[in-house]
């Protein structure tokens, strides 16, 4: 399982998802689809794209990972995670088939949630990639519509080791003449994403160009964001949108939505704006979306965010630098694939550190953690357990400190 083990489960082809589905009778040709990629930000625009079809009365499925404590979190009909009975049934089902085709963890599932959403006759499916895009196993789909969030450094040894590689692989999302938005526009994959549209005669639509979005300054620990959306070019009044997922990192995500949602309306779907506004307000409790900035409790502070790779981790940083506060505590674990140094180098010198592991194989090592960060200039303590990580820096720290957990989703989903 990729989940738990890393690299050794990835499979870099289609062959699998193909010769799977095809045992299943095709069912992803049994509905429509959005489909989602992007290095961060895939999971909340899902997420958030689901809740406003929810909001208009379309029956949606929603596909995600990884998940933070069950299985099921992947795989969603109108919020409502897929019944135990479900999985337990199409596993007994295929066995035979598997032990054929040997596909991955991931195949299964994404097999898994292809036939649940066929059965189960869906309106629109939301669709998020794993890995990638050229060669994920859910881009056997013809969506609807794509979306590519934005590009950064992760998976590189999967992906390639230049932001245009890594573009180039997440533009392998593009269908022949489906419409694509980019939700944030990047100099350097710019022309990548460009060039893939035109050579699929795709509609390709950078959000930022279309719409500007202003987010009003907000209290730090107030429970909501607030943001102002308009159309660059002359037409309706701007909206006003509440969202409860908190960051600013959230900006270029809740644009990218808004012009999906506004394309998707062009090409027939009953999506108003009082749906989108909705939708967006209410995305934790029409889908159950958790740790994006996620606030734990008050004095003192303490915040989860599963963000997990550089990019992802300079927005946490930028945001922690906007909360008021006296002493940072940061509860940190990481998995052994990613770039723990760079990560490191680029965590604030003068907090307080609890190095630590989540109970997965993947994890590394607490001590080892430790050890590296002492090499990038951080001081801290070593406990292997991620709660007593977090019970010793509550035990430590007064009203008016900050405590953050994550550097790894299976850090921040250990406490969530």
């Amino acid at each position: 399982m990729f989940q738990r083990i890393g690299g050794a489960a990835y499979k870099k082809d289609l062959y699998n998802t193909i010769a799977l589905c095809r045992a299943l009778g095709d069912p992803q040709n049994g509905f429509r689809s959005v489909h989602v990629a992007g290095t961060n930000g895939k999971g909340s625009t899902s997420h958030m794209l689901a809740s406003i079809f929810m909001e208009a009365g379309y029956k949606t499925g929603l596909y995600t990972s990884p998940h933070l404590s069950d299985f099921r979190e992947r795989i969603r009909i109108n919020g409502q995670m897929i019944p135990k009975e479900k999985v337990i049934a199409f596993t007994m089902a295929h066995r035979q088939l598997f032990t054929e085709i040997e596909p991955s963890f991931f195949e299964m599932t994404v097999g898994l949630a292809f036939e649940y959403f066929c059965e189960e006759k869906v309106d629109i499916a939301i669709i998020e990639t794993g890995m990638g895009g050229r060669l994920d196993s859910t881009n056997i789909l013809r969506p609807e519509l794509s979306i590519i969030t934005n590009i950064g450094w992760d998976h590189t040894a999967f992906l390639g080791n230049t932001l245009e590689a890594i573009a180039s692989e997440k533009a392998g999302i593009i269908k022949k003449e489906v419409p694509v938005i980019i939700s944030e526009t990047q100099p350097e994959t710019e022309d990548v994403f460009r060039r893939k549209a035109a050579e699929m005669q795709a509609p390709i639509l950078f959000a930022a160009t279309a719409y500007d979005i202003h987010a009003i300054p907000q209290p730090a620990d107030a429970p909501e964001s607030l943001y102002r959306i308009s159309s660059t070019t002359a037409g309706a009044g701007p909206l006003l949108l509440h969202s409860p997922l908190r960051g600013n990192y959230q900006v270029h995500n809740i644009r990218g939505v808004f012009a999906a949602a506004k394309q998707l309306q062009k090409q027939g779907f009953a999506l108003g704006d009082e749906h989108i506004a909705e939708g967006i307000r209410k995305v934790k409790q029409n889908t159950g979306l958790r740790g994006r900035w996620e606030i734990l409790q008050k004095n003192p502070l303490v915040i989860a965010d599963t963000g997990h790779n550089k990019n992802g981790i300079a927005c946490i940083l930028e945001q922690l630098a906007s909360v008021p506060h006296r002493r940072l505590h940061m509860v940190i674990g990481m998995v052994n694939d990613k770039d723990v140094s760079g990560i490191l180098h680029m965590l604030p010198k003068d907090a307080e550190y609890y190095f630590t592991q989540a109970s997965i194989p993947r994890a590394l090592d607490a001590a080892e953690l430790a050890r590296q960060a002492m090499q990038a200039g951080l001081q801290g303590r070593v406990i292997a357990s991620v709660p007593e990580a977090l019970q010793q820096a509550l035990a430590l720290a007064d009203a008016s400190d900050l405590i953050f957990v994550g550097g790894s989703t299976f850090v921040a989903a250990e406490i969530l």
